[in-house]
């Protein structure tokens, strides 16, 4: 079993920054998609950010674009979450998930939260105005 553990949130104000962090003591992380997705009260759960096992890849929410960047350091099982500019519609709960590899489907559907097997708990992030 996969367990994801996600830190690093809190309390920043707008224009602010975060980095969010994501460890897993699952084997073969180097062959997992990661994603970052936020729940926001009263909303459904949203995709974020993703980055393929080949990390290269990645791609990103248009909402979060250009003030978000996710990478990962496969020797630490870890995937990041760096959040510049913050604003306060960023406030919400941010999940990390994973998935293994899937060398026939590639990176379709990342940006459905059904398409993941692997889930942390969560970290709030409250971004005040």
């Amino acid at each position: 079993q996969v367990q994801l553990v996600e830190s690093g949130g809190g309390l920043v104000q707008a224009g602010g920054s975060l980095r969010l962090s994501c460890t897993t003591s699952g084997r073969s992380f180097e062959t997992y998609d990661m994603a970052w997705f936020r729940q926001a009260p009263g909303k459904e759960r949203g995709f974020a950010a993703y980055a393929s096992w080949v990390s290269t890849v990645t791609f990103y929410a248009n909402s979060v674009k250009g003030r978000f960047t996710i990478s990962r350091d496969n020797a630490k099982n870890a995937v990041y979450l760096q959040m510049n500019w913050l604003k306060p519609e960023d406030t919400a709960v941010y999940y990390c998930a994973g998935r293994p590899r899937n060398m026939m489907s590639g990176t379709d559907r990342y940006a459905d939260p059904n398409a993941y097997e692997f889930w942390g708990q969560g970290t709030q992030v409250t971004v005040s105005s």
